[in-house]
């Protein structure tokens, strides 16, 4: 038998058979499967007649562990389930619906990511069960499919809704709310590019040989104003003793 399995947390719920709706009479398993043993999950429910109420105590049959079953499923045990931690940490509720009649509606019990593809059968009790049958959203009629079984290409936002099948002469299943989750989409966290700016770098000092050049043209200088100096000296001196 298939599984459906979800998970939230720390835990995944399991369910068997893998339907939304089931027959009344039919058997149901659930178990929690523990990423830590530890957190002590239990499944609980809530449903027409219970509120919270925890399975071995108050429903079902709890074989080993955190696993439950119904051995025989009543409408009243329609309502929704999950697994709960001592801590009150919680799985994701999956709602399950016990049908009196002959036709049920196998939908997905978990949200359709947007874009997939999402199949609904319309199965009656007893064979056959590919009979033509009629599928309705929000009340309203889709289309009629040969086989009972419809498929919905790349869902959108706008496929969200509540669903549910009739087969002539049969009659018709319950519904179920079918829930579609939208893609989130990536957004970019990368900031502009960051520009530092640095101080010019300071102004090296003047190689030796610039300096020694400098100095000389400055002491042949010194030493051609001296000279001129004493040579006008010496000929004032001159001059004057004349």
């Amino acid at each position: 038998m298939s599984l459906l399995c979800c998970r939230i947390n720390q835990a995944r719920l399991t369910v068997s058979p893998n339907r939304s709706q089931l027959f009344k009479g039919e058997s149901v398993s659930l178990s929690c499967e523990e990423d830590d043993s530890s957190a002590g999950w239990t499944l609980r429910r809530n449903t027409t007649r219970d509120n919270r109420a925890e399975c071995g105590a108050d429903w079902g049959e709890q074989p080993a562990g955190s696993s439950c079953k119904i051995n025989y499923i009543f409408t009243w045990d329609s309502g929704v389930y999950w697994c709960e931690s001592r801590e009150g940490s919680t799985s994701s509720i999956i709602n399950i619906t016990v049908s009196g009649g002959s036709v049920i509606l196998q939908s997905p019990v978990l949200p359709v990511m947007e874009g997939h593809d999402v199949t609904l059968h319309c199965q009656t009790k007893s064979p056959p069960s590919k009979l033509p049958a009629d599928f309705y959203k929000d009340g309203s009629l889709i289309r009629t499919e040969p086989t009972g079984h419809m498929t919905i290409h790349h869902v959108t936002k706008s496929d969200e809704g509540l669903y549910k099948c009739h087969i002539s002469s049969h009659g018709e299943s319950p519904p179920s709310w079918i829930s579609v989750t939208v893609k989130e989409e990536k957004t970019s966290n990368t900031s502009p590019p960051s520009f530092t700016t640095s101080s010019p770098p300071p102004p090296s000092s003047p190689p030796l040989s610039v300096l020694v050049s400098a100095l000389s043209v400055c002491g042949f200088k010194l030493l051609v104003l001296l000279v001129s100096l004493v040579t006008q000296r010496k000929s004032k001196g001159s001059q004057s003793s004349r």
